[in-house]
């Protein structure tokens, strides 16, 4: 598209920008609307507006229009992605909600795998008809996998984790774990560590996903190559996300995590270096564990903490906060390119940034103020 119509990387980077503004602004009202409504309407609305996305996309002859277009693709997903389903495995799951997260998560991850299948199509078809028919596939397989979730174990006799209600009428269960609303949430120090520790987090991670290709490219990698480390990085971060997930549920999350945000500054360290064979293969590994680990910890870790009665909401706050970082990444990669026609100086700045998330993770500690709720609620 850039080599189609002129575009700057910084206009491109933008777009991304916007799809994150927009992340941001929408994550609290669908956090509020899933802890209402549940999942599924949601993500029935959210396939059909992310379809629509997708043609608008495929017709882009301006930049306005593009920029239009990746906001209705955002709003859609908001809708059926990130917060929504989050909010239904934590539900769900207690005792093992961070492998429950890790293996909900794989998803997203997956979905990366789909990138070499993308640039074939590009590459015979064009782009305007690649993103047709990723908008006709959105409108026929999301709302088919919907048809099975389900938003709370009461409403099925169950209670987290599959254990039936009566027979936990006199043992330890769910009434036990600590309950906030959003505003309890709010107001709690660990709230704010955990998501601005996220939001830094998230700068790298949106300026990587977005500027791997172009980024590498640069450096003299052939395209072939620069699409395989891209697919690379969803193909580790799944190996991640479970086993980090499967590590959550056995120590402590806050250790667990902090050690995910080392491992991306590593990543980011070693993508300076790259195209070296062993910058690369350091960056795939430590990133992409790094980054796939983090995904299934955060949500696990605010389920621990926050409790489930108002996750949607919470975890809509939280998404807008961590959002911010999304929009500066991308944007600030973009722009060092085009002022020096070079991607280092980004990567480790971005490193720098990233291992600050590290003592903000540590410091986060169990809120004290919490009050009791039945685990129907």
């Amino acid at each position: 598209m850039t080599a189609e119509f002129g575009w700057s990387y910084l206009a491109f980077s933008l777009a991304a920008s916007l799809r994150g503004i927009e992340r941001g602004l929408a994550a609290p009202l669908m956090g509020l609307l899933v802890d209402r409504l549940g999942p599924r309407k949601l993500i029935f609305a959210g396939a059909f507006v992310a379809g629509m996305g997708f043609i608008m996309l495929s017709r882009t002859d301006s930049l306005i229009m593009f920029y239009g277009a990746s906001i209705v693709l955002s709003l859609g997903f908001s809708a059926s992605a990130n917060v929504v389903l989050t909010t239904a495995v934590a539900h769900w799951f207690h005792r093992r909600v961070s492998l429950a997260m890790g293996l909900m998560t794989t998803g997203f991850g997956m979905g990366g795998l789909l990138l070499p299948v993308v640039m074939w199509l590009i590459n015979h078809y064009e782009w305007r008809t690649t993103l047709l028919l990723l908008g006709i596939g959105t409108w026929i397989i999301i709302p088919l996998l919907a048809l099975v979730i389900r938003h709370k174990p009461e409403h099925y006799g169950y209670l987290p984790d599959g254990d039936l209600i009566p027979v936990l009428k006199n043992a330890e269960s769910d009434t036990n774990i600590r309950e906030f609303d959003a505003k309890q949430a709010l107001k709690t120090r660990t709230f704010w560590l955990l998501s601005l520790s996220f939001s830094i987090r998230f700068m790298g991670v949106g300026a990587v996903i977005l500027h791997v290709m172009p980024y590498l490219t640069s450096v003299g990698l052939a395209s072939g190559s620069a699409v395989l480390v891209a697919t690379f990085i969803p193909l580790l971060s799944i190996v991640g996300r479970l086993g980090f997930g499967w590590l959550g549920d056995v120590f402590a999350k806050r250790y667990v995590l902090a050690l995910t945000a080392a491992l991306q500054t590593t990543g980011l360290l070693a993508f300076y270096y790259a195209p070296s064979l062993w910058a690369l293969v350091t960056f795939l590994i430590t990133f992409g564990l790094g980054y796939g680990g983090a995904i299934a910890l955060r949500p696990a870790i605010q389920r621990e903490y926050f409790g489930r009665s108002a996750f949607g909401s919470i975890q809509g706050t939280s998404v807008a906060v961590l959002t911010i970082g999304g929009i500066i990444g991308p944007a600030f990669a973009g722009w060092v390119f085009d002022v020096r026609a070079s991607y280092q100086l980004a990567w480790l700045a971005l490193a720098i940034v990233t291992a600050v998330a590290i003592p903000l993770i540590m410091a986060i500690e169990l809120p004290r103020n919490h009050r009791q709720v039945s685990s129907s609620a």
